[in-house]
């Protein structure tokens, strides 16, 4: 496996990102740490978002080589619930999947020629496109862009949407709390609850050599390189800041953010 290019930059640069890379001699990896919904934090020293990453991370850089797709749903599974058992009541995590540790992950195992996708995660495997949305993502990202509209006809300015506060995403987060009902049931995540496997997207490669890319979802269109890519990140941020338009997201390019979510990108020829 050989790097060409990679990058994680945070959306709030007074902030550490909830995504990650992880590389080792086996295993290439994305790791998305999912935002928080509740105050429920389960380490003091960081966000919930990035906890999850970081304990998936330390989890693949642990793998055996030859690490299957379900053995890697079960371990990281366990690893995560071996967290609550430690901290929190398993029963109310059970009960309230908004206050879970959780994040979405693509993986590339070496010996097993196969990418992984467990969540929200995107990739290019030569010229073609693969990506493993939750099915709920752009009914809440419509939702919220419809109380956007709402609220420029009505005379709210453009860039008091665009502050920390987005009273459009406040509208949308009772719903997103609910629909994570279906986590682990209707899509797949990693929470440290059992992943449906057949939820996970397994891509496997043929023996002849490739170029792929890994990506979080803080991009809205992947591309062959990360200069390209950040290009069409920045076009959508000076035509759409809002992101109510041809693609819609749950959050805005906030004033003085990066951007409207983390981002990870890594390019590697295998």
């Amino acid at each position: 496996m050989r790097i060409i290019e990679q990058s994680v930059i945070a959306k709030n640069p007074n902030k550490k990102s909830e995504d990650g890379i992880v590389v080792t001699s086996d295993f290439i990896a994305v790791i998305d740490g999912s935002t928080s919904k509740t105050h429920q934090r389960h380490c003091p020293l960081m966000s919930n978002g990035r906890y999850a990453m970081k304990l998936i991370s330390q989890y693949i850089r642990k793998m055996p080589a030859n690490t299957s797709c379900h053995q890697f749903c079960v371990g990281v599974t366990n690893a995560l619930r071996k967290h609550y058992w430690l901290r929190l009541p398993v029963q109310r995590m059970l009960e309230h999947p908004e206050e879970r540790l959780c994040a979405s992950a693509i993986i590339y195992s070496r010996l097993r020629r196969e990418v992984w996708m467990v969540g929200d995660c995107q990739c290019l495997i030569g010229n073609q496109y693969f990506d493993n949305p939750k099915p709920y993502e752009r009914q809440l990202a419509e939702m919220r862009a419809a109380k956007v509209r709402e609220l420029l006809i009505a005379g709210v300015p453009q860039s008091e949407l665009l502050q920390p506060h987005d009273p459009a995403r406040e509208v949308m987060i009772p719903t997103m709390i609910e629909v994570m009902q279906n986590q682990n049931i209707t899509y797949a995540v990693i929470d440290g609850f059992p992943i449906p496997e057949s939820k996970v997207k397994v891509i496997p490669l043929d023996f002849q050599k490739w170029e792929i890319i890994l990506a979080s979802d803080g991009y809205p269109q992947l591309a062959k390189t990360l200069a390209e890519s950040e290009s069409l990140l920045q076009h959508q941020r000076e035509t759409d800041p809002l992101n109510i338009g041809t693609f819609t997201a749950t959050k805005a390019f906030v004033e003085g953010n990066n951007s409207f979510d983390d981002r990870s990108y890594i390019r590697f020829e295998v």
